[in-house]
């Protein structure tokens, strides 16, 4: 499937949007102001409903941009051959001990190449899957046979800080990354998740801000919000994902924000961020628009509440009006991703609920 082709931070089961947008009519316009991996909005594609998602992180934005796209494997392999044969040597290419231990020189100028091609280059439908691809596949685990990963070995999921890489390398023996080519890899990859992909729906992603961003932009009027937003108490997750914010355009260091980020550890910076979103949201729907939203406060939060309280109170004064809660289970009954990455333990797992609320007419 077009969505598993990256890993994100976290990310909800594609069955929660599909159960909620199986009763929307032809037409009506879906959107996720916390975009995400862009599950929402892949979603809406099977269902045939045009979409938009926005998103405050640059590798959130390119991968939910991709699942709106259009293009076959061999498209995509073609577009990958021809900027690696016709481009001149990358201008910019990460020196230092990290970089050296990371990635095969000769792999390292191929990724760079198309790094710089995808960020300055034309845009289209085919060179946002490649982006895609290469973003899922930028690190991961050592195998034996056919390299799956273009990196040293990593773990998948996130990047590693590079002292801690570099100790964990040195130590294993791990000194000499494999030479992996760039071409071969996305040949190998491409069919596994561009066969057989649903017609391409109307809709755009943005790298925006959902507080301010005129969502009217990107399409609507709205009938269907769909999303999850970071939950509260939830640590930062930026420094887990420098590598691909590096491929998507960020500096070759650690990042630790993004501008426009949701606070999430104090509750009053929280609750009003959320209620500017909702608030804005509630501009760009149509009378009768439905927000369903996956939601859940994490154990450590500095102060505990329950997440349908926390939920009610960013609506307060906002057009919407509440009308359902359901429990959703725990973040490990998901097989969501975010426990590794939250810091949290096992034995502490995320409650979280799905709630409904109507925008007044």
């Amino acid at each position: 499937m077009l969505i598993q082709a990256c890993p994100y931070y976290t990310m909800f089961p594609i069955d929660f949007p599909l159960e909620h947008l199986k009763n929307a009519r032809p037409g009506e316009w879906v959107l996720d102001p916390f975009c995400g991996r862009g599950t929402t909005l892949y979603a809406a594609r099977l269902l045939g409903l045009p979409a938009s998602g926005v998103d405050v992180s640059p590798i959130a934005a390119a991968i939910s941009d991709a699942v709106l796209a259009g293009a076959s494997p061999e498209q995509v392999v073609k577009a990958c051959g021809q900027i690696l044969s016709s481009r001149s040597a990358p201008v910019d290419v990460p020196e230092g001990e990290f970089w050296e231990l990371a990635y095969h020189r000769e792999t390292l100028e191929e990724v760079c190449r198309l790094r710089e091609a995808l960020i300055y280059g034309e845009d289209s439908d085919t060179r946002r899957l490649l982006r895609l691809i290469i973003l899922g596949r930028l690190h991961g685990p050592l195998r034996k046979g056919a390299p799956s990963y273009l990196s040293n070995q990593m773990p998948r999921t996130f990047a590693p800080k590079p002292g801690y890489a570099v100790r964990f390398w040195r130590k294993k023996g791990l000194c000499s990354p494999p030479r992996v080519s760039v071409l071969d890899l996305v040949a190998r990859k491409a069919p596994c998740y561009l066969e057989g992909l649903p017609p391409p729906t109307q809709g755009r992603v943005a790298l925006a801000d959902s507080r301010q961003f005129d969502l009217l932009e990107l399409g609507g009027p709205y009938t269907w919000v769909v999303t999850s937003p970071p939950y509260f108490g939830m640590r930062t997750y930026v420094p887990d994902q420098w590598l691909r914010h590096w491929f998507t355009g960020g500096n070759p260091e650690v990042q630790y924000g993004y501008q426009g980020q949701l606070a999430t550890a104090a509750l009053d910076s929280f609750v009003q961020g959320l209620r500017q979103v909702w608030t804005n949201v509630a501009k760009a729907c149509a009378p009768g628009a439905r927000l369903v939203v996956r939601f859940g406060v994490l154990p450590s939060a500095p102060i505990k509440c329950r997440p349908e309280d926390l939920f009610r109170e960013t609506l307060r004064g906002t057009p919407w009006q509440l009308q359902e809660v359901r429990p959703a289970g725990t973040a490990a009954w998901g097989r969501r991703q975010a426990l590794q990455f939250l810091g949290e333990k096992a034995k502490s797992p995320v409650v979280e609920v799905d709630l409904v609320a109507t925008l007044e007419s």
